[in-house]
């Protein structure tokens, strides 16, 4: 049967005002499974405005003390239903239901260190050079945040968004990815039953992206919007907040760089390769999506790599047996073929995968196998653009300077990885990279705790951390004069 939802709109649950729904599929099934309120730009704008009313009126008067109390509610709340939260996700994104648990349950650490974070948030006295003025700051929420999620994770990038936005007293409307709308939903309805959120605090809208995505990112009623997606949507995005002069931070797209030196130990190195492409079936904008290998072990360290991809288990995603599950909808399977074609044309050589697998069980879904191109030169379109799935390319270098020049050489600056057990060039080639995050002997580990974000194409602004809350704060500077005399009206002070 198809289950049916509604958006969630000022505490209430409702259907778009045109009637209009779409349907979400099952990419291991290849079936729909539910159906979702095809939001327009009317409903968006009742979403805004539920939000309006809610920071201007109890959350905008609610203490920092409370805000906190009420954000260990709903990290209670994710905590007591991860397995429900990681069911839903897996059946509406294929990702394995291991790393969609364990995706869930660190949210719990998030929303409780955020609540930590709530009542923390203050403002200076600054020593200005003035004898008779008293100068200090406030830090103030932004106000009303939109937040445009992607499909690949969408709990979890919700909540990189609206943790730190709740903690500095903002509301906000989501707008989730009509491939994968349904665990922001469930997320709303216990956000309803076990917190005392007020409401108006968090909106969800359902719908199309050219349809409800682009009314919240050009609605005026925004103070900010946070967009989580690619890079050429993130300019889209960008260009209609603009218009507004809303603050916009974007988290975008990557072509990142693992880069694995003649000393590095080469079974975590394997293990990590592995980890950066092939988990969530290379459907993550840090995937380590280009292999640099220097040259003295580059076969060796193919033979391993090879070795280690072609057992990789494909299957169902809920089981917890499975190693890679199906990329998350017809569109994004498609366009992972078209590269692969596209890689064969320029020269790139095949030396695992690059099919669609026709084994049992795989049939119906959107599957295709872990994928690994040798002989790729940093100028072909494999190396050069973001393909999203488990595609690896190779590129071989001679020398640290010559590693350091092919992994700059993108319009991306997401990640990085590094394998060498020389420590002074581990921090050499740190500082050397433009990326927002470097990960030395290791990869794909992230935290709450730690500021996540890009260079160049990859974005602007940071997500995570102390800084996130800076992100959806603003600054306040107030000037007391404290002398009976203001002195010349006509003379700057």
């Amino acid at each position: 049967m198809i289950q049916k939802y509604q958006m969630y709109i000022s505490g209430e649950w409702t259907d778009s005002v045109s009637g209009e729904t779409f349907e979400s599929i099952d990419p291991y099934t290849g079936e729909a499974w539910a159906e979702f309120p095809s939001a327009n730009a009317q409903d968006v704008d009742k979403a805004v405005g539920a939000a309006r009313n809610a920071f201007d009126g109890p959350w905008g008067k609610t203490l920092p003390t409370e805000r906190s109390r009420i954000m260990r509610q709903i990290a209670d709340a994710i905590g007591r239903n991860v397995d429900h939260l990681a069911q839903i996700e897996t059946r509406d994104n294929g990702k394995l239901i291991r790393e969609m648990s364990g995706q869930v349950k660190s949210l719990v650490n998030y929303y409780h260190y955020f609540a930590g974070a709530a009542d923390k948030i203050q403002g200076e006295v600054i020593p200005v050079d003035k004898p008779t003025m008293l100068n200090y700051t406030l830090r103030e929420p932004v106000g009303v945040v939109g937040a445009i999620v992607p499909w690949n994770s969408p709990l979890l990038l919700m909540s990189w968004k609206l943790a730190p936005a709740l903690a500095a007293g903002c509301t906000m409307v989501v707008k989730p990815a009509e491939q994968t709308p349904a665990s922001a939903l469930e997320f709303a309805r216990l956000v309803i039953e076990q917190s005392d959120l007020p409401k108006g605090v968090i909106n969800i809208v359902t719908g199309l992206g050219e349809r409800a995505g682009a009314a919240l990112a050009r609605h005026p009623g925004l103070d900010k919007l946070a967009f989580t997606g690619s890079s050429e949507t993130g300019k889209l995005v960008a260009k209609s907040a603009a218009g507004n002069h809303t603050r916009v931070t974007l988290e975008l797209g990557g072509k990142s760089p693992n880069i694995v030196f003649e000393d590095a130990q080469i079974e975590n190195a394997v293990s990590g390769i592995i980890r950066g492409i092939f988990s969530a079936t290379g459907q993550s904008c840090i995937a380590g999506s280009r292999l640099l290998v220097q040259q003295t072990i580059l076969e060796p360290l193919l033979e391993k790599l090879a070795e280690r991809t072609r057992k990789i288990k494909l299957g169902d995603p809920q089981s917890p047996d499975t190693e890679m599950g199906p990329i998350a909808f017809k569109e994004q399977l498609d366009k992972v073929k078209y590269y692969c074609q596209k890689g064969l044309e320029e020269g790139g050589k095949l030396l695992v995968g690059g099919r669609q697998p026709a084994g049992e069980g795989l049939a119906h879904g959107y599957f295709f196998e872990p994928t690994i191109f040798r002989d790729v030169t940093n100028t072909m379109t494999i190396a050069r653009e973001e393909i999203f799935g488990p595609v690896l390319c190779v590129i071989p270098f001679q020398k640290e300077e010559d590693a350091i020049a092919i992994a700059n050489d993108t319009a991306y600056g997401l990640g990085a990885g590094i394998w060498t057990q020389n420590i002074q060039r581990a921090h050499r080639m740190a500082r050397a990279i433009r990326a927002g995050t470097v990960w030395i002997n290791n990869y794909r580990t992230l935290s709450f705790a730690s500021p996540f974000g890009g260079f160049k194409a990859s974005g602007y602004g940071r997500e995570g951390g102390l800084e996130a809350l800076r992100e959806y704060t603003q600054v306040k500077s107030v000037w007391v004069e404290l002398s009976d005399d203001i002195g010349d009206p006509f003379v700057l002070k």
